[in-house]
């Protein structure tokens, strides 16, 4: 045999953010003293697979070339990372070496990191990974013939299988898959039904009825709900802003499978992992106000996923909000009005899904009791003003609500009765959600430009009551369309197709509350 036939490839896939992007993984033996040489831009990870396959392949009784092997991952210009190489690498260096059928091996991509005794361990995003293998990420994918059989570690079966538009085969050690695909044994593809929404694990959450009081906080909770709008609750402390917060999670709808789907593959390669138990469940992310703004928009020098694309479809809950360091919320801007976040480094740049709904809630002034009938304040005008200063203008205008929390004296908590209870707000919820889904193909607080205008519906006294709002309270336009959007999700749950004057007046009740 010469060198130009001992040449091995397969398929593997790379993720960049939560793309995966095809690469072609060649093995070549070549004469000369063993060495073992991997090209292709490799971070550190990746060249230190060579150790990890030489020992894999001798402890499960597979002879290791003493050539020169030199393993090509193209394209050159991707750079690769992680240990979801090893397998793919093992596997064209048993083609080179005329152990395994290449025609056989053609019609699977491979993923998996390989420990020294053999076994296969998982890797980060299997989801993704399997997802690109149906939605071709490249024009020139979409050209070919897309693979749609993916090998994984077993312990990324069940997360990758829920792409069911993909064969996946599962496999424990490297013996056992060099064994099907020689023909000796057979390989068999995993089949995973949908997880059943919240049928193992699921966290109990708080209860809209052990909110008393608060009808004004309540209502405006469910308005931004069934509209995916942003809410800012201000008050004293120990008003219930916290609790009412934690019961959206059980006020919104289920997700979509798409939605799903995108969410299980932020997490997939994410630090915290996929939880299948979560299945479903809108995410509600609640980072510390001491958090940076690496941490919540996301970075570093392999691009993570931050706290608003773990978010995403979800809530972003940010308590004390105030206490945030301006520089850190003003980075939320951009994400709240595009849905996404991109983050650039020199040698690459990776976007992450960031379409996630804002509850916040601060104190009115730094003692806590600016307006509060109970506690006096004890705070100036201007330390007032400069805590509130940390909110930036261009930051209010993108939350659509802003409702006062006040203070509920002991004598009304023990009168009041317990209040609606989350499923049945949630009911509502649901019902508005679906009508915005079949009239738009999407919630109200996504419309933009011409579609909200064409489907606002505002009769005659709303559009007065709109135009004179905005005149008098000197909205900006990206404010008047804000409240154009709430109006019509009030407009919703009432059940009314126009969005009459009155929806409009309840809608700007809930802005302008942070001077």
């Amino acid at each position: 045999m010469n060198a130009q036939t001992e040449l091995g490839r397969v398929r593997s896939r790379t993720l960049m953010g939560i793309r995966g992007l095809p690469v072609d993984v060649e093995a070549q033996l070549l004469p000369g003293l063993p060495k073992f040489t991997i090209v292709g831009l490799p971070e550190a990870a990746v060249r230190e697979s060579r150790d990890r396959i030489r020992g894999a392949m001798l402890a499960s009784g597979i002879e290791f070339p003493q050539r020169a092997i030199v393993v090509n991952l193209a394209p050159a210009d991707l750079p690769k990372q992680g240990g979801r190489f090893d397998l793919p690498i093992a596997i064209a260096i048993l083609l080179a070496m005329h152990q395994l059928d290449p025609v056989t091996c053609q019609s699977f991509e491979f993923i998996g990191e390989l420990s020294l005794s053999g076994q296969i361990r998982p890797v980060e995003g299997a989801l993704p990974t399997a997802m690109s293998l149906i939605k071709p990420q490249t024009a020139k994918e979409s050209q070919q013939s897309v693979l749609k059989k993916l090998i994984v570690p077993a312990a990324n079966a069940v997360e990758a299988g829920l792409c069911q538009s993909c064969a996946i085969y599962p496999v424990t050690s490297l013996t056992e898959l060099v064994a099907g695909l020689a023909g000796t044994t057979e390989l068999v593809p995993l089949h995973v039904d949908e997880p059943v929404p919240g049928s193992s694990g699921n966290v109990t959450l708080p209860d809209l009825s052990t909110v008393k009081g608060q009808h004004t906080a309540r209502r405006a909770l469910e308005i931004a709900c069934a509209g995916c709008h942003n809410l800012l609750m201000v008050g004293p402390p120990g008003t219930g802003k916290s609790l009412l917060a934690s019961v959206a999670a059980g006020i919104l709808p289920e997700m979509s499978l798409e939605e799903a789907v995108q969410t299980a593959s932020i997490q997939s390669i994410s630090h915290q992992g996929f939880d299948v138990s979560r299945w479903r469940q809108r995410p509600v992310r609640s980072p510390h106000h001491t958090v940076s703004g690496v941490a919540l928009v996301g970075g570093g020098s392999k691009p993570k996923p931050g706290e608003i694309s773990l978010a995403h479809n979800g809530v972003l809950f940010l308590d004390e909000l105030a206490e945030f360091p301006r520089s850190v919320l003003d980075v939320l801007r951009e994400p709240l009005e595009a849905g996404h976040v991109t983050i650039s480094r020199a040698s690459r740049s990776a976007q992450f899904p960031a379409d996630f709904q804002l509850i916040a809630a601060m104190n009115p002034c730094p003692c806590g009791y600016a307006g509060d009938l109970q506690t006096q304040c004890r705070c100036s005008m201007e330390q007032i003003r400069r805590y509130t200063s940390r909110l930036s203008g261009p930051l209010l205008d993108r939350i659509d609500l802003q409702v006062g929390v006040p203070r509920v004296a002991v004598t009304e908590l023990k009168k009041s009765a317990n209040g609606e209870s989350s499923q049945q707000v949630r009911q509502r919820v649901c019902a508005a959600y679906d009508v915005q889904l079949q009239r738009q193909k999407c919630v109200n607080g996504k419309l933009t430009g011409d579609a909200l205008e064409h489907y606002a519906h505002l009769n005659a006294p709303a559009t007065h009551q709109l135009m004179r709002a905005t005149e008098k309270y000197n909205l900006s336009l990206r404010a008047h369309y804000r409240l154009m959007r709430v109006a019509r999700t009030i407009a919703d749950l009432s059940g009314s197709v126009a969005v009459r004057g009155e929806h409009v007046l309840e809608a700007l009740s809930y802005r302008q509350q942070i001077k």
